[in-house]
């Protein structure tokens, strides 16, 4: 079954909640407070991107929020990644949450790709 736009927005709009639970449960200590802070504002970027991106005037603009998106997922991931180096978190929530971080990067890619693609037919 395609992922549609609709499916997308949900999928991203879940993401942010799903995150921002997990942070919720992790230390406060310092060294976690701006980790937990740039986490939260890239996981929640992301939904709030896609859909600007699935409101956009133009296929330019799509494309523009897009790359926004993508960049905030991978912000994500990256943010994911330095909590599972400090050792700090549910390792089983760290990995589902970098590989859902992972797919929407790669979606994103992927919707770029298209987009271009259609735009130049």
């Amino acid at each position: 079954m395609p992922l549609t736009p609709e499916k997308l927005q949900q999928r991203t709009k879940r993401f942010a909640p799903n995150v921002f639970e997990f942070c919720d449960e992790l230390p406060s200590k310092p060294s976690c407070w701006v980790v937990r802070k740039q986490l939260l504002r890239s996981a929640s970027s992301v939904a709030a991107n896609y859909r600007a991106a699935c409101r956009a005037a133009s296929k330019k603009a799509f494309v523009a929020k897009l790359a926004i998106v993508e960049e905030e997922a991978d912000e994500s991931l990256f943010w994911l990644e330095m909590l599972e180096e400090m050792d700090v978190g549910n390792p089983s929530k760290v990995q589902k949450l970098k590989s859902e971080a992972d797919q929407l990067v790669a979606i994103t890619v992927a919707s770029k790709k298209t987009s271009r693609q259609k735009g130049k037919q």
